[in-house]
């Protein structure tokens, strides 16, 4: 258990007083039941046994910040960081700030934020691998990094900002509530350090002494309604009609009628003329996600094409050369998601929360998909076509379920930009165009029927039109949020002219496919490929580039995009005291995975197995 010391303040320690039964949610805080059998079970702490003697150890705990008192001295972040050994690029506790009015009216209003222990973790059902686990005593969120394949979902998903990808280690950690300092009745070490008497914490709705306020909201702090967070805030002090934040996301925070803050467009962060901004597009880490997803719709789409048109005869038995060009594009895709994990050699974690994960979804659907082309093609290579309706099946029911939560994974409430349909009208819509297109091409080395080109251009070209009302759509649905207009901002301003190329391809694709229909000939099939193409990858990259999340306010320095492109850029990120690590790609280690194999017993293995299979 952890060592108490013998000279403990007082304040240290948890105060056991009467508590509420349900929150503010109507959610019951006793975590789980007098009966229940998850009760006097140890968390097995650094391989200790004891169960800590907490009267309230069942009941959910979480933070409360009073916002008056802090005056911004990061003590609780350095607590933090020395207990539980953060490296300087990370932290598990983050202070940022917000301001307003000018001098002599200024105001500054600091924001102390670590993992809120959600009621409904949003990171816990988004983790593929099932990293996370909400635990009955305190209702701590707690994620296992040795686990973690670092994807990254749970970064996307999380509205706080709470997990930590790590680039160096290749893995995510977090704030664990100092679980260890609970079990013998000690405040989480940030609390404990506080020099303001700002942070406290103990079983929630507990209001503090000398605290008269248990607020769900202040200015930056994003909506309850994703994951019933489990913080409070007093803040008392008025503030100015409009706070803005010091770094450089385009966001600030205007005061409604009924004294809440709603996030709008901040437009003078910087300059509202258009640029290119392809070094930043291009050099992007989460470009990986943008050749995976154009490879595998594309082909999907193509597939589509090829098993319809033999099904009703069109065209003869699959080409051997087109099948196998198919399983290397997709192939290719799926070696560029996986390289992009922190862990590569990992990758079949990824299908270990198939009950809650759209992550995990995605990859079965994908991967029942490409197991379904390689069994065309062996059935195409031996001849056997009589089973060719089962393989066509599982590629259908795999492009089903992997083209769905392809989609349904970037629906995140916390990243407005992607949370529209207008994701499902890009990914589908290239399906059709890009998809029909690829076939075409490939399927010329054949022959190909006029009737055919012009029934693959016509959906080309309503793939187009559902793609163009979708972004049409997405404009206006933009205006809703203050994170949906600070990232059409962006994409208007710091990648506007390639925007605009993107827009005006679109009308001139939908011109070559006319054409197309018109004189079919293969340098203009193969011109309206390549224009598509570079307009899908051009849209997928700005839709990766441009998002804003509902993250918490950071710094002039800490926890700001702008700074952290800077000191890469001018090399100041090589010194450690910056905080700044760039991202990076990391090898696929052959040695860490055979070690896994070796040390993991056949029962163990079939022991995960069942796991997954029931969630």
């Amino acid at each position: 258990m952890f060592k108490v010391r013998s000279d403990e303040p007082e304040y240290a320690f948890l105060w056991d007083k009467q508590t509420k039964t349900n929150n503010c949610y109507g959610d019951k805080i006793e975590t789980v039941s007098k009966a229940d059998i998850r009760r006097e079970v140890s968390l097995n702490i650094n391989g200790d046994g004891e169960i800590g003697e907490n009267p309230n150890r069942y009941k959910q705990h979480g933070f409360y910040f009073n916002a008056d008192n802090c005056i911004g001295c990061h003590a609780c972040e350095s607590a933090c960081s020395e207990k539980n050994d953060v490296p300087s690029h990370l932290a598990f506790r983050s202070v940022g700030f917000v301001e307003g009015g000018s001098y002599p009216n200024y105001q500054r209003l600091n924001i102390s934020m670590a993992c809120n222990h959600c009621d409904d973790p949003v990171c816990l059902k988004g983790c593929p691998t099932r990293a996370y686990t909400k635990f009955a005593e305190y209702g701590a969120v707690l994620q296992d990094p040795d686990i973690c394949f670092g994807c990254g979902y749970c970064t996307w998903v999380c509205p706080y900002n709470a997990p930590q990808l790590d680039p160096v280690k290749g893995q995510v950690s977090k704030c664990n509530m100092c679980v260890d300092r609970l079990e013998v009745g000690l405040k989480p070490a940030c609390v404990a350090a506080c020099l303001g008497n700002a942070l406290d914490f103990g079983v929630i709705e507990s209001v503090p002494e000398n605290r008269e306020q248990a607020k769900t909201s202040m200015p930056g702090f994003p909506t309850t309604d994703i994951t019933h967070p489990n913080i409070r805030f007093q803040q008392t002090k008025n503030t100015q009609r409009d706070m803005t934040r010091p770094d450089g996301m385009p966001v600030k925070y205007h005061k409604q009628d009924n004294g809440e803050f709603k996030s709008t467009l901040d437009d003078q962060k910087h300059s509202a003329d258009k640029q290119w901004g392809l070094k930043t597009l291009l050099n992007s880490h989460e470009n990986a996600h943008a050749i995976f997803t154009i490879c595998t719709q594309a082909v999907m789409g193509a597939s589509l094409w090829l098993m319809a048109l033999d099904l009703l005869g069109v065209i003869g038995s699959p080409s051997i050369l087109v099948l196998s060009l198919l399983l290397i594009l997709v192939g290719y895709g799926l070696f560029k998601l996986n390289m992009h994990l922190g862990k590569p050699q990992f990758f079949y974690r990824g299908f270990y929360n198939l009950k809650h994960s759209p992550v995990s979804r995605e990859i079965a659907g994908v991967s029942l998909f490409f197991t379904g082309l390689i069994a065309i093609l062996v059935l195409q290579v031996f001849a056997l076509d009589v089973l060719m309706p089962a393989a066509y099946g599982i590629t259908f029911i795999g492009f089903a379920l992997g083209s769905y939560y392809m989609m349904k994974l970037y629906l995140i409430p916390a990243r407005s930009f992607w949370n529209h349909w207008q994701t499902g009208t890009a990914f589908y819509g290239t399906m059709m165009s890009l998809g029909g297109l690829l076939f075409a091409l490939l399927q010329s080395t054949s022959v190909i029927q006029y009737s055919t080109i012009v029934s693959i251009s016509m959906v080309a070209i309503l793939g187009l039109v559902v793609e163009s009302i979708g972004l049409i759509a997405h404009k206006k649905s933009n205006q809703k949020t203050g994170e949906g207009q600070a990232a059409d901002f962006e994409q208007s301003t710091t990648f506007g002219k390639t925007e605009r190329l993107r827009y005006t391809l679109l009308g001139v694709n939908m011109l070559l496919i006319f054409a197309l229909m018109a004189n079919p000939s293969l340098w203009l099939l193969a011109l309206s490929f390549f224009s598509v193409l570079l307009s899908v990858y051009l849209g997928r990259i700005l839709f990766y580039a441009v998002v804003i999340p509902t993250t918490m306010p950071g710094a002039f320095f800490w926890k700001n995009d702008q700074f952290k492109a800077h000191a890469i850029k001018s090399g100041l990120s090589d010194m450690p005291q910056m905080g700044i690590m760039p991202e990076r790609h990391h090898k696929f280690d052959v040695a860490a995975l055979l070690k896994v194999i070796k040390e993991t017993s056949i029962k163990a293995a079939f022991t995960q197995l069942k796991a997954i299979v029931k969630g």
